[in-house]
């Protein structure tokens, strides 16, 4: 059986937090703030969404190639090669890339 080596590729990337809410949005396309809130959704320990209260871990829904994801508080939102939005959970973020220190 063939082996293969991923190619090498430089994407872009937001972590979802509170702190990060405005820039990942703008970096998503998606979500805003309504009322000094955001738009998105919150979930509870399942990742079941529940009614917006401060309580729950910030969430949001995207749009992905593969159908509407939830990516939730912690999760890395990536603009891929073809400018797709998808989440990717930190773990395996931490696993697959690097920071790319820019010159």
């Amino acid at each position: 059986m063939a082996k293969y080596r991923k190619k090498p590729v430089v994407v872009e990337a937001v972590q979802l937090l509170w702190g990060t809410w405005s820039e990942m949005c703008e970096h998503a396309g998606v979500g805003h703030l309504e009322d000094g809130k955001p738009s998105g959704i919150q979930v509870d320990s399942y990742n079941q969404p529940i009614p917006f209260s401060g309580d729950g871990r910030i969430a949001l829904a995207i749009p992905t190639l593969e159908g509407l994801m939830i990516g939730v508080e912690g999760d890395w939102i990536i603009r891929g090669v073809n400018g797709e939005i998808y989440p990717c959970k930190p773990d395996i973020f931490e696993k697959t890339y690097d920071l790319v220190e820019e010159m």
